[in-house]
């Protein structure tokens, strides 16, 4: 029989979900199927092999820094948060549109979850994000430029479809800092998306950045093509705790 080489030869080809496939229909053979169907089956297997191991790929480089999902997000806690708005939002039609999410609100209100639930979807639609504190951001910058990777390192990061900038007002940014952001932003102004969580107002901004031309620049390329997520109410830390107590 050429079972063997022919499974030899699916895995020197790398196609090892055909090759898995091809073995269940040896050991399962499937008479009702003809030779069409059969194949059919070999293919979906492959397909969806490459399919998972490009998601696995597209999450790990993520690196979001919560396991979120649309589905466990909270809509019973009030935080002026509605569900319809965020299931529009899952769908990705505004990362078509290359425009950005601002989502602002006070601490524990569940700003990098939501955000991080939305780059989940992003993911699992086929496209590509990446989670970056700021501080983390500017220490990365720093880093690529001592080692003359900086082009590059701005070029890779304007091909991601979604950029989430956490923390976005903790700490005022410097003239270096300031002329990176709005080298990242330019970038991507309607070309590609970014999610900005801030506690800061987004009225606070333009005095935030500290530098009027530059803040007008930056501001320019971030908020006229964005949505905006304005979330308010108690810390969900202060439920979570509260039912930790309750349980003990």
């Amino acid at each position: 029989m050429l079972t063997q080489p022919t499974l030899e030869k699916l895995r020197a080809l790398k196609l090892s979900g055909m090759a898995e496939a091809f073995c269940e229909q040896l050991q399962k053979p499937m008479p009702d199927l003809d030779f069409e169907a059969r194949l059919g089956l070999l293919i979906d297997r492959e397909w969806y092999l490459r399919e998972n191991r490009r998601l696995n790929r597209r999450l790990a480089q993520a690196k979001l820094k919560a396991q979120a999902c649309i589905e466990d997000i909270d809509f019973k806690h009030t935080r002026n948060l509605n569900k319809t708005v965020v299931q529009e939002l899952a769908r990705g039609q505004w990362i078509q549109q290359h425009l950005n999410l601002l989502i602002t609100g006070p601490t524990g209100c569940g700003k990098t979850y939501i955000a991080c639930a939305l780059a989940h979807k992003t993911c699992l639609i086929g496209m590509s994000a990446r989670y970056y504190r700021l501080p983390r951001l500017w220490h990365e910058l720093k880093i690529a430029k001592a080692n003359g990777s900086y082009a590059n390192w701005l070029a890779q990061l304007a091909k991601i479809d979604v950029l989430i900038l956490d923390d976005w007002g903790l700490a005022t940014p410097d003239d270096d800092q300031r002329r990176d952001l709005l080298e990242i932003l330019d970038d991507r102004y309607q070309r590609k998306s970014t999610i900005i969580t801030s506690q800061l107002p987004i009225t606070h901004w333009h005095e935030h950045l500290n530098d009027a031309t530059l803040a007008d620049a930056i501001l320019d390329r971030l908020i006229h093509n964005s949505i905006r997520l304005e979330l308010d109410g108690d810390s969900l830390r202060k439920k979570q705790k509260s039912l930790q107590t309750d349980e003990v």
